[in-house]
């Protein structure tokens, strides 16, 4: 008779292919009958665990998977906020009063505010340029000027982003910033492969003469149009101030230039650098004594004539002495990943020198990887400070 066959596996058993314990066997080696009711179980050992050959212990069922290394906080996006400081100013954080309109002649109208941004190589830019509170409430026209322009195409390209503000209580102060614009906005497209050709061999003292003689140009033009309209060489005048940016990526050389105050600044990992150049002061004023002053007597001991101080009559042969010109200022620099460069009017750069409420507000909110919208710049750039109500105009970049 052959023996009774068993399932392969039974609940709570082990398999049937591991070696069974000791069981009885029946009369003639046939296999037990089975036990009746009641009667208890037979109890068998469990049986040996598996062991792979080379000795190494079995992996338990149960064991974790390998932990996923930490990943790091998602960064926290900084809200925005409509002043910083001590207070709200005083002055209405919207427009009041449009400029007065002359019918004849519209195209002198100047917007409230103007909105660009573009892309090119390695960097992403944001311009705006902004009324300030106190024209705004005035009703007077906004006195700063934006020019953005792109010249060629390709990895030849070359951006132009130009600023100039006129000057102040003049009427035809808005005129003179978007000529001085329009002239240098002309100037440089003209040269504009010689000049991406000096940027991309780093010809530092080539540019810094070239653009030097560009900026002369545009300035004497306007002090040319004020002898034309009977104005003085201060009464239509303006500060000028612009970025060359490559659109080659491989080219991460940034150029500033222009003549006049304002602010450039650079945004790397978390912290204001303060670029503007440096402008060697001339001494103003009367003469001292060890400074600028002759001296007593002659090293002969012979003493000096008195200066009674009686000015010398203007010679009718020579032309009358011009006002100072405003010093040019170069800087060129290298973008690095990560970094913001910031270059402005003195309307945004005295607060953000004034006010450190307010460069630590914009350094949370221009640290966050990549450049906000243009909506969100707008805002960022009019983030208002009690005591400062001038027109603001900023240009920043991103370097990817």
């Amino acid at each position: 008779m052959a023996p009774a066959s068993l399932p392969t596996r039974l609940e709570g058993t082990a398999p049937a292919s591991l070696p069974p314990g000791p069981e009885a066997k029946g009369p003639e080696g046939t296999a037990p009958a089975p036990p009746r009711a009641g009667e208890p179980q037979p109890s068998y050992p469990a049986p040996p665990a598996y062991a792979p050959p080379g000795g190494a212990g079995p992996e338990p069922a149960s064991a974790a998977a390998p932990a996923a290394p930490p990943q790091p906080p998602a960064p926290v996006a900084v809200p925005p906020r409509a002043y910083v400081g001590s207070g709200p100013p005083t002055y209405d954080a919207e427009p009041t009063a449009l400029p007065g309109a002359d019918p004849d002649a519209l195209d002198d109208l100047v917007p409230d505010t103007v909105l660009d941004g573009a892309r090119y190589g390695a960097c992403m830019v944001r311009a705006v340029s902004v009324r300030g509170d106190s024209a705004r409430y005035r009703g007077e026209p906004r006195r700063d000027a934006l020019l953005t322009a792109r010249f060629g195409s390709g990895e030849h390209a070359l951006v132009l982003v130009a600023m100039a503000t006129g000057a102040r209580a003049t009427p035809g102060a808005h005129r003179a910033a978007a000529e001085v614009c329009r002239w240098i906005g002309r100037a440089v497209g003209r040269s504009h492969a010689r000049l991406v050709e000096d940027l991309r061999a780093a010809r530092r003292g080539d540019l810094k003469s070239g653009l030097h003689r560009l900026t002369d140009r545009s300035l004497g033009k306007l002090r040319a149009t004020a002898a034309e309209q009977g104005l003085a060489p201060q009464e239509y005048s303006a500060t000028l101030r612009c970025l060359l940016l490559p659109a080659d990526p491989a080219c991460r050389t940034r150029v500033f230039f222009g003549a006049g105050d304002g602010g450039l600044f650079r945004l790397r990992g978390g912290e204001w650098q303060d670029l503007e150049p440096r402008v060697t002061e001339v001494p103003k004023g009367e003469a001292v004594v060890g400074f600028g002053s002759p001296p007593a007597e002659t090293p002969e001991g012979d003493r000096l004539t008195m200066d009674l101080g009686i000015p010398t009559p203007p010679s009718p042969y020579e032309p009358a002495p011009e006002p100072p010109r405003e010093p040019f200022r170069f800087r060129a620099s290298l973008g690095r990943p990560g970094d913001v460069l910031l270059m402005c009017t003195e309307g945004l750069a005295e607060p953000l020198r004034g006010e450190p409420e307010l460069a630590v507000h914009l350094a949370d909110r221009w640290s966050a990887p990549g450049p906000p919208g243009l909506a969100a710049f707008l805002a960022d750039a009019q983030v208002r400070v009690k005591g400062y109500a001038d027109d603001r105009t900023a240009a920043a970049v991103w370097e990817a």
